[in-house]
């Protein structure tokens, strides 16, 4: 019951989502054809449900040659690799919102752990890999909320940048993500959409924490 619901709410709201936010994606649209490399969506290969994977949509934000670039998939803060828009897309979640037609053809839902490229997802352990995406992947999720410094880190971190996802964002992700699927419910789904639009607003709060107390203990990355 708690799928079939939530299918609907996903498609209900995403097309409701979408005929709001048309008219201010196309000064958008325009600005990234005119500036940059002139594309204006970026497609890939994302890790999806049962491990299927599909093509995810966002707004360009990066040169397209960007994964052969510098620190490849990992983007840090100020990131030389980002077209003129590409900050404020990215430190908006603007970036994110062609994803609402994932949404509807039914490869992501608006909340769930966030879809992974094949060179991320390999980093899970295992056990993490078999059941992380048990659930539909998301356009947000409580690794999206948890991580929403995940650049600044990144950037301030002693360690390289592989290194600092190896040891620290990775193994916290898939603790993250699994708790979701243990936890998930149309409640725990919407304190989620809350937390997004709230940490975009506050990006330095803790108030995750608060609302489910009962997540996993975020060790080592503040002082890493």
């Amino acid at each position: 019951m708690y799928k079939f619901i939530k299918r609907g709410i996903d498609i209900l709201i995403s097309f409701i989502a979408l005929l709001v936010v048309f008219p201010f994606m196309l000064p958008i649209v325009i600005i990234l054809l005119l500036t940059g490399e002139h594309y204006v969506f970026y497609l890939q290969d994302r890790i999806g449900y049962k491990n299927r994977k599909f093509k995810i949509f966002k707004f360009a934000t990066m040169l397209r040659d960007s994964p052969n670039m510098g620190t490849g998939i990992i983007t840090v803060r100020n990131d030389p690799r980002l077209l003129p828009l590409g900050k404020f897309l990215r430190m908006t979640k603007i970036n994110e919102l062609p994803q609402i037609l994932n949404v509807l053809k039914g490869d992501m839902s608006l909340v769930g752990p966030r879809p992974l490229m094949e060179k991320s997802f390999i980093q899970y352990s295992p056990e993490v890999q078999a059941k992380v995406y048990d659930s539909v992947p998301g356009i947000t999720g409580i690794g999206s909320v948890v991580f929403r410094d995940e650049e600044l880190l990144v950037t301030q971190s002693e360690l390289s940048p592989e290194e600092f996802y190896k040891k620290y964002i990775f193994p916290y992700k898939g603790e993250l993500e699994m708790w979701y699927n243990k936890n998930r419910s149309l409640r725990t789904d919407f304190l989620i959409l809350f937390l997004t639009f709230w940490v975009v607003l506050f990006p330095k709060s803790k108030l995750q924490y608060r609302v489910f107390r009962n997540l996993p203990q975020r060790t080592g990355l503040d002082a890493s």
